[in-house]
């Protein structure tokens, strides 16, 4: 008997609605009287639980994920010839930055499981190598060989954490992560770097607010100018990349539900390692479980079969190398001229069950 058509979408944004309302509630009072939506006090709560929560100490909230990188690439201080080795799979957004600032991208090699691989992360380093940029694809965390790598040649090492919200990151010189609306959880849109020593903590603060020393001008109440004095300078050009009380509050909720929300994602992910037809499927997942991925010989079968299920299914990232903007050519990395036609990533959130999780199962392993 043929089992009913459902849809299942590979994303959906987590949060608590009703949570959310109260806070929104709380921060446009029906007579107006909160006065900061910006930058301010839901800020400053937001970066001091989510420290708190993962163990940090210097963590400053930004507007994307890609804002928290960029934020570190110039506190390590990357320039044009610079070269930054980086994997060739992941989000755009890892080496978008490195464009802009006339870096010299070096691609390596991934593992099986998507993560960036300690030995070709070795034999391409220089001694024109200013940083390595290791990424946590899927949720999944990167192999412990590359921290030991970046300290043995003393090469800042960025963790691009985007995709492993809700856990705390233990390596890295730069941690970024990012509440993109689809991510673990969310604040609609923004991020958060982790720095180590309190000197980059507080020059990274004046740097997403446009170079300011905000602290310095909350002294003055606001003030820039008194009595024919400057009450704050501007030493180093910043951006606007800092997050407000809105993308904060949200935050805030998340935070509180995080734990659930691993819970789930891990149980989905569970029934799925489980179930697969091993035969025909090699999963990859872990860490997070923000993705679920699967490697099969006949990847475009398994996804036009899974679509015409109501099943969405999607490669998610492309290899970098590919696009113009990075060069557009496929570079010698053997394990990614592997892998290529065959991973894909099948539904995994907050929103489906266990019950469309064996929807998906019963489809997959039939087709």
């Amino acid at each position: 008997m043929t089992q009913r058509k459902r849809a299942v979408p590979i994303f959906w944004p987590a949060y608590d609605g009703a949570d959310v309302q109260a806070a929104m509630a709380d921060l446009f009072p029906a007579d107006m009287s909160n006065r900061w939506l910006g930058q301010a006090h839901r800020v400053d709560e937001f970066e001091a639980l989510f420290s708190k929560k993962f163990g940090y100490r210097y963590s400053v909230s930004v507007s994307s994920g890609t804002a928290a990188l960029e934020l570190a690439y110039h506190l390590i201080g990357i320039g044009e010839g610079d070269e930054v080795i980086t994997p060739v799979l992941t989000c755009t957004a890892t080496n978008i930055p490195l464009v802009r600032l006339k870096a010299t991208i070096v691609f390596a090699d991934i593992k099986d499981d998507f993560t960036i691989s300690p030995e070709d992360v070795e034999k391409r380093i220089t001694k024109k190598t200013k940083a390595i940029v290791a990424v946590t694809l899927g949720g999944i965390p990167i192999d412990s060989r590359i921290p030991a790598i970046a300290k043995r040649y003393g090469i800042p090492l960025v963790i691009d954490a985007a995709q492993s919200v809700g856990v705390g990151e233990k390596y890295g010189d730069y941690i970024c992560y990012s509440f993109q609306a689809i991510k673990n959880f969310t604040t609609g849109d923004g991020g958060m770097i982790v720095l180590r020593n309190k000197k980059e903590y507080a020059r990274a603060k004046k740097l997403r607010w446009f170079g300011i020393d905000r602290e310095a001008k909350i002294r003055a109440n606001w003030q820039p100018y008194k009595r024919r004095q400057m009450t704050m300078d501007i030493d180093e050009p910043g951006y606007k990349f800092h997050m407000n009380d809105i993308a904060a509050s949200i935050g805030i909720v998340g935070l509180k539900h995080s734990d659930e929300y691993l819970r789930h994602r891990k149980k989905i992910a569970m029934y799925y390692d489980t179930h697969l037809d091993r035969l025909k499927y090699t999963p990859v997942s872990g860490g997070t479980y923000w993705l679920y991925g699967i490697l099969t010989k006949n990847r475009d079968q398994v996804a036009e079969k899974a679509g015409e299920a109501g099943i969405e299914t999607n490669m998610v990232h492309l290899r970098n190398d590919i696009f113009k903007v990075f060069g557009g050519k496929r570079l010698p990395l053997p394990t990614m001229k592997r892998l290529e036609k065959e991973y894909l990533y099948i539904p995994i959130n907050t929103r489906m069950s266990v019950d469309d999780a064996h929807y998906v199962v019963r489809v997959l392993n039939a087709a």
